[in-house]
């Protein structure tokens, strides 16, 4: 589970526990084919403090048959692309190849690490051929082992999400991957449905996929909001990946389960909270503490005394501050007398007993 480093021409980025998660802003098809819209989608992403930038690399034909009808036509009322043909879907989302470069060069510009997700070897020969950092496998592509394996002989960290996955499949997936020479990987849990809810999301798997696989492990969220994203920090996730929008009302095909800019501003802000806040195990006061530890209840006279007088509950309470003894000998304080004369208000100490 070794950390390692993603580096753009402009910036290089740790990824590993003990560090705050790296937020992946996915376009997908959130561009809605206008070039200055997916522009606009990177410059917002780097306003909001992501550290990535998701594309997803494909064409209609890569990956579906131009037919619109049997299995090649989604007839779902649940689904968020009822009525669509595959391959007019796919038609829609796709993001042009040659606005990789431009989308690419404006990300590097501002700091982002740019990649994006291949779906066969032509658009990984084409990522190549750009110089991309690292690759993302998607979840329905996991079981397509000749991808993974294109993919990790690019000698370069892959990130893949699982959703849908049996831990045999993930297995198989991991071995090809490390086998053909991928130096670092990163499982992502995953949901495949569009928006997934809470309920469905199962972060407790996230200790048991690092422990099992031995890598770093992260969330790729299609929940709405970033309350998932941020509990799966406290589990373990060191790289987290959301759908990303200027505006859900603009409509796009991704746009239902997108964060907009201001909700990407606090995924960033919170989950490095969440990941500063994790810290090791620990009791007792920590450094910042102990000044506080003054403000413990603690054992106080609370009548002037004169020599030889008993202690008694009318003389003796556990209140603040804490300069006296410890309430826990209170009883044992109960009968005993002071030796010398004793003002209220006075810390009840060992030193001031017969």
């Amino acid at each position: 589970m070794n950390t390692f480093r993603l580096s753009s021409p402009t910036i290089s980025r740790e990824i590993g526990t003990h560090r705050p998660p790296f937020i992946i802003a996915e376009m997908s098809g959130n561009h809605n084919q206008s070039l200055d819209r997916a522009l606009a989608i990177v410059e917002a992403a780097a306003a909001a403090g992501a550290h990535g930038l998701k594309l997803q690399t494909y064409t209609a034909d890569t990956m579906t048959l131009n037919l619109r009808h049997g299995e090649f036509f989604i007839a779902d009322p649940n689904s968020l692309w009822d009525g669509r043909s595959l391959y007019d879907l796919y038609q829609e989302a796709h993001t042009p190849w040659d606005w990789h470069k431009p989308i690419f060069d404006r990300a590097h510009e501002l700091g982002l690490i740019a990649f994006s997700t291949p779906f066969d070897a032509t658009s990984v020969d084409f990522l190549e051929s750009l110089d991309v950092p690292c690759y993302k496998i998607a979840s329905f592509e996991i079981i397509d082992l000749s991808l993974i394996k294109r993919v990790a002989q690019t000698g370069k960290p892959m990130i893949m999400s699982t959703g849908m996955a049996s831990i045999a499949e993930i297995d198989d997936a991991v071995r090809t991957a490390r086998e053909n020479g991928c130096p670092n990987l990163v499982l992502l849990k995953c949901t495949s449905n569009y928006p997934a809810s809470p309920e469905n999301s199962n972060l407790v798997t996230l200790p048991h996929l690092r422990d099992l696989f031995d890598v770093q492990v992260g969330l790729s969220d299609h929940t709405m909001g970033i309350g998932a994203a941020i509990a799966s920090v406290a589990l373990g996730s060191t790289v987290i990946e959301k759908h990303f929008t200027l505006d859900r009302s603009e409509g796009g095909v991704d746009s239902a389960f997108s964060l907009e800019p201001d909700e990407l501003k606090q995924l960033v802000i919170e989950t490095e909270r969440a990941a500063h806040s994790l810290g090791k195990i620990s009791y007792g006061p920590t450094e910042a503490e102990k000044k506080s530890l003054q403000y413990r209840r603690s054992l106080y006279i609370t009548k002037d005394l004169k020599a030889g007088d008993s202690l008694s509950e009318d003389n003796v309470r556990s209140i603040r501050p804490g300069n006296g003894l410890s309430p826990k000998y209170y009883d044992e304080m109960i009968g005993r007398s002071v030796c010398q004369s004793i003002p209220a208000g006075t810390p009840l100490q060992q030193d001031i007993l017969n």
